[in-house]
């Protein structure tokens, strides 16, 4: 991967957003939003496919996950804007429908990716202190998490590090807590390579690695914030494939430790599988203090997940993509409230399916389509030449990245196609309001030079 320098072009310009995130803060944002985005919630939902061999279809996803997030380093740097995939649809396609499209899929993963985390905040972890209903805990859990948004980036920056901070010292309790346990003659190290018997260890690999891919796909969220990052061109490269690296590796030490801990047959039963495997391991940590760390990395990733819908949303609005309305920002605090309400609401509503694997799975749909248009769109704007350096990819990454879309896409079930398309029929109608109140308000002001 190299630098490319190129000759001007217009671009930029300003921004009514604030500039508050350091190369640092937006390596912990990736990483936060990566580790608390499924490891704590979907261990269980990938035993079911490859029993104990848990590690395989997360290495699997990594790989995948590394080819599109080469297109997004080199996009960002060169287009450093709000709205992320939906801005590089629109300067490579120049067609709003289609810009639409890829941005409404970003848009609605991340809003049925917060109703998913919502939910898992609401099971087994939080059960350690209170038993409450899931569905409507989860709809306080959003109300809260929009309120932290409201406040603005900073503060929810902020907000993550210690989140961050925390949801990797619990990940870090699993893999210590396995390790005494394996030292002390326990544990089965056979598991970590045992898959189910009836299984082809290929294509369970491959089927598991949709969901494993949802537990990388945070990454993508950082896109969204570009315009908000201080020095986007040289802090973005280092920290996204930072996170990816840190995660990567942290990801298969806790897959590892969890086959060997429990077998695949007690950790599918659990909405709190990391919660099971620490007790198993005999290690005398309270199950109320690893519950917490859970709640807390769940929440990361739904906060992280939020601040991603508000502002594709809010760049959406910007690119009269979506009712102008959206793109109204508090005027202190410089957030995209309508946009925090719009997309809060329907995460709430999406709490209704109750189904964390159902709902991780629409999510890697949506954002297989989002990346197949970037990895295409790095190609087609190769053309596109701007004034200011930024990180460039190697030809042969995006085309392996848009086949390994497709080949994910292979593997997604009929209902959770179902699903996906009834969100995007929504957004259809949100873009079609928008275009009828656009060509209004234009004709409105024309009228209003005439007189």
């Amino acid at each position: 991967m190299t630098s490319d320098t190129a000759a001007p072009t217009q671009h930029g310009g300003e921004s009514k957003l604030r500039q508050a995130i350091t190369g640092p803060l937006l390596y912990l944002f990736i990483l936060g939003d990566v580790l608390g985005a499924g490891i704590y919630a979907l261990m269980g939902t990938l035993s079911k496919d490859v029993g104990g061999a848990l590690w395989a279809p997360l290495v699997l996803a990594l790989l995948l996950a590394l080819l599109t997030a080469g297109s997004y380093a080199e996009l960002v740097t060169k287009y450093p804007k709000a709205g992320g995939a939906a801005v590089f649809a629109e300067r490579a396609y120049k067609v709003p429908i289609v810009s639409f499209l890829v941005g409404f899929c970003m848009l609605a993963a991340g809003v049925t990716s917060a109703a998913g985390l919502s939910l898992a905040f609401a099971g087994d972890y939080l059960g350690t202190f209170v038993d409450l209903p899931p569905v409507p805990t989860a709809i306080v859990f959003l109300a809260l998490i929009a309120c932290l948004n409201a406040r603005g980036i900073s503060d929810s920056l902020r907000s993550n590090v210690v989140m961050t901070i925390i949801e990797v010292s619990g990940l870090v309790i699993v893999i210590v807590v396995v390790a005494v346990m394996l030292g002390g003659g326990g544990g089965d190290v056979s598991r970590i390579g045992a898959f189910p018997a009836d299984a082809n260890p290929a294509l369970a690999t491959l089927g598991a690695a949709i969901v494993a891919y949802y537990s990388f796909v945070g990454f993508e969220t950082s896109a969204n914030v570009a315009e908000e990052v201080r020095e986007p061109r040289r802090v973005y490269p280092k920290a996204l494939f930072g996170a990816l690296a840190t995660a990567g590796i942290v990801y298969v030490l806790v897959a590892l430790a969890s086959s060997i801990a429990l077998p695949a047959s007690e950790l599918e039963k659990s909405s709190g599988p990391l919660l099971a495997v620490v007790s198993a391991s005999g290690v005398p940590v309270p199950d109320w203090v690893f519950s917490l760390i859970a709640l807390v990395a769940v929440a990361n990733g739904a906060l992280l997940t939020m601040i991603m819908a508000s502002r594709v949303t809010y760049g959406m609005a910007e690119q009269r993509l979506l009712p102008a309305v959206l793109s109204k920002v508090l005027p202190n605090r410089r957030t995209p409230w309508t946009a925090i309400v719009a997309t809060t609401v329907v995460a709430m509503l999406l709490t209704l399916i109750g189904d964390v694997g159902t709902l991780a799975e629409t999510v890697v749909l949506l954002l297989l389509f989002v990346f197949i248009s970037t990895n295409v769109a790095v190609l087609v704007l190769r053309r596109d030449h701007v004034e200011h350096d930024h990180f460039r990819v190697w030809t042969f990454v995006p085309v392996l990245g848009v086949a390994s879309c497709v080949l994910l896409l292979t593997q997604q079930s009929g209902q959770v196609w179902l699903y996906a398309a009834m969100l995007l029929a929504a957004g259809a109608v949100l873009y079609f309001i928008a275009r009828f109140t656009g060509r209004r308000s234009g004709r409105d002001h024309e009228a209003g030079v005439i007189r």
